[in-house]
Formats: C-alpha cells, structure tokens, sequence
C-alpha cells in the first residue's frame, strides 16, 4: 500500500476509534452517545450555517497548523505555537494602537506585518537556543507558551487596558471598525483570500522548493543533510521563524477579525489543536486543510452540544485529547494491517 494512503488511513481509524472511546464514557457518564453524535454532526456540517462556522475557527487553526508542519518536518518539535499565537496578537493590538487615527490601508498591513513579527521573534530564541546550545526546544516552547499567556495577561490588565471595560475580564481597547477584517462570525473573503495564500505557500515551499526537499530529510536523517553541504542550522531557524510567524498571523486574525480586541486568556487551546491536526494530517498541507476543517467542525459544534445532548462544551476537549492519545501511540498491529509494519519496526 501507498505510504501515504496508509499514513491517511491509519489517522482515519484512530480517530474512529477516538470517537467510539468517547461515546462509551459519555455513556456511562449518563449522556447519549448517539445524540452526541448527531448533536456534533448537525453543529458542525448538517444545519443550516454550520459550514460557514467551522470554516471560521478552522481557517486560522490550518494557518497555524501548516507552520507547525513546516517545523515538524524539519525534526524541530515546536510546541510553543499557543504562545506565539498570542505574541503575534499583542504585537498586532500595538501596532494598530500607535497607528490609531492613521488610514486603513496603512493600519491593517502594518499590523499584520508586526503580528508576524512577534510570532516569529517568540519562536526565534527557543529556535537559537535549540541549533546553538542543543536545548530541548519542546520544553523551552511549552514554556515559552505560558510566558507567553502571562504576557497576555499583563498587556489588557495594563499597557493596553479598556478603561471602560466590566472588570470581569482583562481585554484591550476595541478597534476600530475600520480597521477589522470580518465581523463577529469571523468569515470573511480577507480571510478566506489569507488561508488560501498561506496554502498554496506552504505547499510550493514544501513541495517545489530545495527548502522543502532539504527540511524534510532533514527531519529523517540530519547527517544526509550535512553531507549535501547545506546548512543544518539554516534550515532549521528558518522552520522556527516560519512556523512563529504563521501562528503569529493567526493570532493577528482573530484580533483583527472576529474577536476585535485581546482579551486575558482567549483561545487557551488553538495552538496545541493546530499541533494535533499537523500530527493527524502526517504534515501534509493539502491534508492539515482537510482535517483543519474536521477539527473546525468540532470546534463549531462545542457551542451546539449544550443545547442537543445536555454535554458540557468542555467535551470536545476530551475529544480532541482522546484523538490525540491514539494518534501519538504506536499500534505495530495497525500499521502492519495497513502495510506500515516496515516503517515502525
């Protein structure tokens, strides 16, 4: 069987086998699980607006989840794109606040600009610490991700505090309207016309480019790479920087979109579900748009199950941690039936 096929449908059953998992707890928890069922399928694909909903979290989770590809394939295991999600955002919530006043095609570019900038600076010292002193990048990432939440913290209870707001929660000034890029629903053609440049980029520099042939054996063998004669380091800062400024331009979307201003602690879960999609969608863009959208589904339909099933909206997080669990274990048993046997010996 084609490796690719098999990577595909070895991801397809362990979700199956997730969801089934699932539906037995939730059983025995007192919940239906057929009504679950029905109850993620009508919120996420079947009634009427749900496709337009799940494209609206699923378009900034495939932007960031391509860049955690990228650095995934090159071997750099960057576990920090929660946080430069946020740093990417609080750059943006700047930028847009120092232009305030200034023309909107100004103001807009120029955050986008500054929100890819942080993200990829908050990726770049875990990066250096990584090529240069040979720090595990998957803890200096994680931890990079709640420095990166306190940062949060501290900018809408500070700098750019809403002295007008509840005191319920910290959150930054709104923007202008000017300035927004979607509405409250967080679809929009802007958006739409970013996620497909960020697709179509991602897939030439991955597959068109000596980039993207050099990182992904890099990721397989790094001393084949030397013996080619490129740069190791190069190749991977570079994975690092890519990987922080596209969670970092998502981050800039969903301020500029749908939400309009930071708020203390928003979306804590978007940067390790993009990490999950990236591992179910084996680093394939054109597959991360596929399951980006599954996961934009689920997404969509946690604010649907409290209504149909009676289930907490916190359930799509055992979900998602259950597809996570078996999507990360080894099953020599699966992979043979599915002719892998050879690649996890």
């Amino acid at each position: 069987m084609n490796d690719k096929l098999g990577m595909v449908l070895r991801a397809l059953f362990f979700i199956v086998v997730a969801l089934a998992l699932c539906g037995v707890i939730f059983t025995f928890a007192g919940y239906s699980a057929p009504l679950m069922f029905q109850s993620i399928a009508e919120g996420a694909f079947l009634r009427s607006g749900a496709v337009g909903q799940s494209l609206r979290w699923a378009l900034p989770l495939f932007i960031t989840a391509v860049g955690v590809a990228i650095s995934f394939r090159a071997g750099y295991f960057n576990i920090g794109a929660q946080g430069q999600f946020y740093v990417g955002a609080i750059f943006a919530a700047f930028a847009a606040e120092w232009l305030n006043g200034a023309p909107a095609v100004i103001v807009i570019p120029a955050c986008f600009a500054a929100g890819m900038a942080g993200g990829a600076l908050w990726a770049l010292w875990p990066g250096l610490l990584r090529l240069r002193s040979g720090t595990d990048e998957v803890i200096t990432t994680l931890m990079g991700n709640f420095l990166a939440g306190l940062l949060l913290v501290y900018v809408t209870a500070g700098p750019l505090k809403d002295p007008s707001g509840s005191g319920q929660q910290a959150s930054s000034r709104p923007l202008d309207a000017a300035y927004r890029i979607s509405n409250s629903l967080g679809l929009s053609p802007t958006i739409i016309g970013i996620a497909l440049v960020v697709g179509i980029g991602a897939w030439l520099l991955v597959n068109r480019t000596a980039f993207g042939v050099l990182t992904s054996l890099a990721g397989r063998n790094a001393t084949m790479v030397q013996w080619q004669g490129a740069r190791l380091w190069s190749l991977g800062l570079s994975s690092f920087l890519i990987s922080g400024a596209l969670a970092g331009l998502a981050g800039t979307i969903e301020l500029m979109g749908p939400n309009g201003r930071l708020a203390g602690g928003f979306l804590p879960a978007h940067g390790f579900t993009a990490i999950l999609i990236a591992l179910v969608a084996n680093f394939s863009v054109i597959g991360t748009a596929f399951v980006a959208f599954f996961f934009g589904g689920l997404a969509s339909a946690a604010l649907y199950l409290p209504i149909m099933a009676g289930l907490p909206a916190a359930a799509i997080d055992i979900i998602n941690a259950s597809i996570a669990l078996f999507i990360t274990a080894r099953s020599r048993l699966v992979d043979r039936l599915l002719g892998l046997g050879r690649r996890s010996a």
